[in-house]
């Protein structure tokens, strides 16, 4: 393991790396946490570590202690200033990364920041999404249902409050999200997502905004666009997959080495 820092538009981002072993490079799977990111699913990243894949964690800006302030269009840039740090010719010398097989892991808000970025990346970069909470598609939902968005206020309040994980105005946040509600609908996506392999996993008890039925049709979306590499996998289980995550581990690993692997070229780095 190796402790790093990433800078995103001059703020300082904590994160670390775990290294695989054996010679040569090795692809690159990048982890993006929720909001606030209490399930950082390090054992996800020890588990493809294992697999031969370096595994990158960070905490976006205004997160855990790294610097500058969170907001929702912050963690696409800071997804984005990651992806462009282990891309540098640097990193990719120092820890021997083959960045023609980078995939992308998001759980929650972070699956959300993988499929929006998705489309503005190579096809060869497979995504991850792990009971992605759609943003625009819960924010749409606001002006019919004010208890909800009451509930979504309150919880932006109450992991703002001083002391709290995330350095960020509650209100400003619940306007950004409300504001940007049709732009951030990840089913907006389905054409960007059709060629690339995509992993879908979600919980028979999570919420509406990031269970099954948003799942589901995000994978229908993408089939009507005539995409033909996701694969949807469903646990009986809540929000963080909490009685199977022995079982989540080897989804994903699985799935890195047949259907990710099979649309990149190891050993030719990307261009982006």
């Amino acid at each position: 393991m190796d402790e790093i820092a990433i800078v995103s538009h001059g703020a300082r981002m904590n994160g670390l790396i775990y290294l695989a072993t054996g010679p040569g490079t090795h692809p690159v799977i990048v982890f993006l946490h929720g909001y606030p990111g209490n399930e950082r699913n390090l054992d996800l990243a020890q588990a493809v570590r294992r697999a031969g894949y370096h595994a990158i964690y960070v905490d976006y800006r205004g997160t855990w202690g790294s610097g500058g302030a969170f907001s929702f269009a912050h963690g696409l840039e800071d997804t984005a200033a990651v992806l462009s740090w282990v891309r540098s010719p640097e990193n990719v010398a120092k820890y021997h990364f083959d960045t023609a097989r980078i995939a992308l892991v998001g759980h929650s808000f972070g699956g959300w920041l993988a499929l929006l970025t998705a489309g503005h990346e190579p096809p060869g970069v497979c995504v991850a999404a792990l009971a992605a909470w759609n943003v625009g598609w819960e924010a749409n939902r606001f002006g019919a249902h004010a208890a909800e968005r009451a509930a979504t206020l309150g919880y932006f309040r109450q992991t703002t409050d001083a002391g709290g994980p995330i350095h960020a105005n509650a209100d400003e946040l619940l306007k950004e999200i409300t504001e940007h509600a049709t732009a951030w609908d990840y089913l907006a996506q389905a054409g960007a997502l059709k060629n690339r392999a995509l992993l879908l996993v979600a919980g028979t008890r999570d919420d509406a905004s990031s269970g099954v039925e948003r799942h589901t049709q995000l994978a229908d979306a993408i089939h009507a666009a005539g995409g033909k590499l996701v694969r949807v996998v469903t646990f009986e289980d809540d929000h963080p997959f909490s009685s199977h995550r022995l079982a989540l581990a080897e989804t994903i690993t699985t799935w890195l080495r047949t259907d990710c692997a099979r649309t990149q070229a190891p050993g030719q780095t990307s261009r982006h």
